[in-house]
């Protein structure tokens, strides 16, 4: 009796402290990992994520307000397997990228039939777009804010 009460109180508590020693082994191991990091890394020198560049859908009413989310790259299209489905007629089945450099953000055309405009110039190439562009994709608006 006394053995069973002991193995049922003992074995839970052996358990507990060995996932507490695991989780402090890779707390130590991840702090050791960074304080190692050269300054030159990339990863430090990356901007922190509220100071980046956002997108926020203007226009039409169905999409108004809401704010596409580019972590690196970002495809916008009518198709299902474009990052971000957006239902308008004259959008591409993958109409155009999002991207982000550092703490550029970027966009380019990926052969859309009716072009990817910004302020209403078509856009050529890959175009770096600043705070206050305003994106056109088919019928839909996109401004860039902070």
């Amino acid at each position: 009796m006394i053995a069973s009460t002991f193995t049922g109180v003992v074995r839970p508590l052996q358990i507990l402290i060995l996932c507490l020693g695991a989780i402090l082994f890779i707390w130590m191991a991840r702090a050791m990992v960074i304080e190692t990091r050269p300054d030159g890394d990339p990863l430090l020198r990356r901007p922190a994520r509220s100071s980046w560049l956002e997108l926020e859908i203007l226009e039409p009413a169905e999409y108004e307000g809401q704010r596409l989310d580019v972590e690196t790259s970002l495809v916008v299209g009518r198709s299902s397997d474009a990052d971000q489905q957006l239902r308008d007629t004259f959008i591409s089945g993958r109409h155009a990228r999002f991207t982000r450099d550092e703490n550029e953000l970027l966009l380019e055309d990926l052969g859309s039939t009716n072009g990817t405009y910004v302020n209403q110039e078509l856009v050529k190439g890959r175009v770096q777009l600043q705070r206050g562009d305003i994106i056109q994709i088919g019928g839909i608006l996109i401004e860039v804010v902070k």
